[in-house]
Parts: C-alpha cells; sequence; structure tokens
C-alpha cells in the first residue's frame, strides 16, 4: 500500500460535538451520565480518517467560533486535513450530537446542526481554491439536510465531474433526517453522479426496485455506477462491479463504540481505490479501518494511521478474520 495519497480528496459537510451517554438504556428525558465533547460528524470522521493514513484531503464546512469549533479544527488539523476552507463563524455555536444506546445495539440522536454553524456551509473562496485542485469528492448523505448545504454539496460534485474527477457517495441516512426538506432528492441526485457506491446494510435498497442484493447492485451498475460496496458490519463487506464480486471477512474485534466505523470504513476504501488498490486490498484496508474504530470510545478516537492499520492487517495474516 502507498503510504500517501497523490489524489486530492475532498469532501463537504457537518462538524459536530458529540456526547455520549454513558449507560446502555439511558434516555434523556432525565438527569443522567454523559461523555464528551468529542469532535464528530460523519464527513469529519470521514476525513480525519483519511489523513491519519496518509490521503492528501481537505474539507469544506463551518463551526461557531467557541470551543468546540476549536476542538474540531485543531484535531483535523492535526491529522492532516486541509481546513482552509473551514469557516469560523461568529454569533452560531458549532453543531452538536447527543447519542444515547439501546440494549439492541441501536442508537438514536439529538441533534442540533441545522440551526448551528453548520447550516451555514457556503462555497466561500477557499472552497473554491480547494475544489479547483480536487481529483475526487466524497458525499456522506447525513450531510444533506438543509438546502444551502445540498446546493454546497452539489456545486462540488459538478465541479469535480467536471475537471474530470471522480465521487463516493455514502447514503449514511439517519431515520431522524429523511424528512428534512429536499434530501430526498439531493440523494438520488448525488447517486445519478457517484462512481464508487457505499452503502450500509438495507440502504442498498434506497435507490432499486429490486429488493435482493444481487438484483439492486446489478440495477445500480446498470444505471451508471461503476462500484457498489456494500457495509455489512460485523459480517464484513462486499465489492461488487462490472467484472464480479469480492466479499471480505470483518476482523475480530471487541466493540466499544461503534459510532464512526461506517465512516472510517469508507475512508480506507476510497483512498485505496484512489490509488488503484484491487478490490481485496481496498476491503482489506477498510474493514481494518473499521475494526479499529469500534475498538475506542469517541468518534475520532479510533481512526487508525497507515501503520496501525497495517500491523492490524499483519496480525490476522492478511486477511479479515
Amino acid at each position: 500500500m502507498d503510504p500517501t495519497g497523490s489524489k486530492l480528496l475532498v469532501t463537504a459537510g457537518e462538524i459536530v460535538v458529540e456526547i455520549m451517554a454513558t449507560q446502555i438504556g439511558q434516555t434523556f428525558l432525565e438527569p443522567g451520565p454523559l461523555v464528551g465533547p468529542f469532535p464528530s460528524g460523519a464527513p469529519a470522521i470521514f476525513i480525519d480518517q483519511a489523513a491519519r493514513l496518509g490521503q492528501a484531503c481537505g474539507m469544506i464546512a463551518a463551526v461557531g467560533d467557541d470551543d468546540f469549533g476549536t476542538l474540531n479544527v485543531e484535531r483535523l488539523e492535526a491529522s492532516g486535513v486541509d481546513v482552509s476552507a473551514v469557516a469560523r463563524l461568529p454569533g452560531v455555536p458549532t453543531g452538536t450530537a447527543f447519542v444515547r444506546y439501546a440494549a439492541d445495539g441501536s442508537r438514536a440522536f439529538v441533534f442540533n446542526i441545522p440551526l448551528s454553524a453548520s447550516g451555514h456551509i457556503a462555497t466561500t473562496p477557499e472552497a473554491t481554491a480547494l475544489l479547483g485542485r480536487a481529483d475526487h469528492v466524497h458525499v456522506m448523505g447525513s450531510s444533506l439536510f438543509s438546502p444551502a448545504v445540498i446546493a454546497v454539496v452539489e456545486d462540488a460534485v459538478r465541479t469535480v465531474k467536471a475537471r474530470g474527477g471522480t465521487v463516493s457517495f455514502d447514503p449514511n441516512i439517519r431515520r431522524e433526517m429523511l424528512d428534512s426538506p429536499g434530501m430526498r432528492e439531493a440523494l438520488s441526485s448525488v447517486l445519478a453522479s457517484c462512481d464508487l457506491f457505499l452503502p450500509s446494510g438495507s440502504e442498498l435498497f434506497l435507490f432499486t426496485r429490486a429488493q435482493d442484493e444481487e438484483g439492486a447492485v446489478a440495477e445500480l451498475l446498470q444505471r451508471g455506477v461503476s462500484t457498489v460496496v456494500l457495509k455489512k458490519g460485523a459480517e464484513g463487506a462486499v465489492h461488487y462491479d462490472r467484472a464480479g464480486r469480492t466479499a471480505m471477512p470483518a476482523f475480530a474485534v471487541e466493540e466499544i463504540d461503534p459510532t464512526g466505523a461506517g465512516d472510517c470504513f469508507g475512508a480506507g476504501f476510497v483512498s485505496a481505490w484512489l490509488r488503484g488498490a484491487p478490490p481485496a486490498e481496498c476491503l482489506q484496508i477498510a474493514n481494518a479501518c473499521g475494526a479499529l474504530a469500534v475498538g475506542a470510545k469517541g468518534p475520532m478516537a479510533g481512526t487508525g494511521t497507515l501503520a496501525e492499520v497495517q500491523a492490524m492487517i499483519a496480525s490476522a495474516g492478511g486477511t479479515g478474520a
């Protein structure tokens, strides 16, 4: 695996702090113990992981002129992310996400994103300059939460595609966000320009008539998507393209916190894919990133360096099992 990515990867979207309930089954209907703040936001986790792998990357975003904003920007900058297009906005707070955990492993969130600085993301001169150097843009469905941000994301996609670049798309849909204005239409618009599609589980069927895996993948490939990577959590992941199917089991690890695992998986896959690595290697790296992510408390606490990813792969004998 080449330790540096020569292509410039850019994402756009929300930056938040995450504050977590500490007990399984805890609610937000009464006082309870919390831990945080942690730097977070799906595209921020993604780009942090990409940078820690040595991938050249940057982010278009906005944070408040507050401690939460500083926490996030300093984390991304320390990891190697180009933060020149992350605006610091006085008068509006950095976004927040409070999360609680159910006994069945599911999570529920209370978000303040559209009314936060993230709701004011814009294609600033700094963002235009970053996109002018970009080879690839990665879109998170969670970032399509308001018309203003949708416009920024769609502009980024158009700009990069017009320059001959590529687009990856992780639907990353929270049920709390599906009814946001323009969300469904924006998801379909991004898919139409997508080269690499990275759904989790049932997200595979969001845009297809088929309700079986093989049929849904075939439909997506026929519509112009070149690669589909289906994330299956503890079961690993499957890569599909017109050449066939490649499956890779997950690494066997103890799960401490699942937050950000899919984002880290995506960053590992996209970074390897941009370097032209074969499907099995891309999946192996992505699975290792996801496994490291679930082993630490906090959305970015488990983003692995290239050396850590390589060590996990070596410890498993070069497989995901």
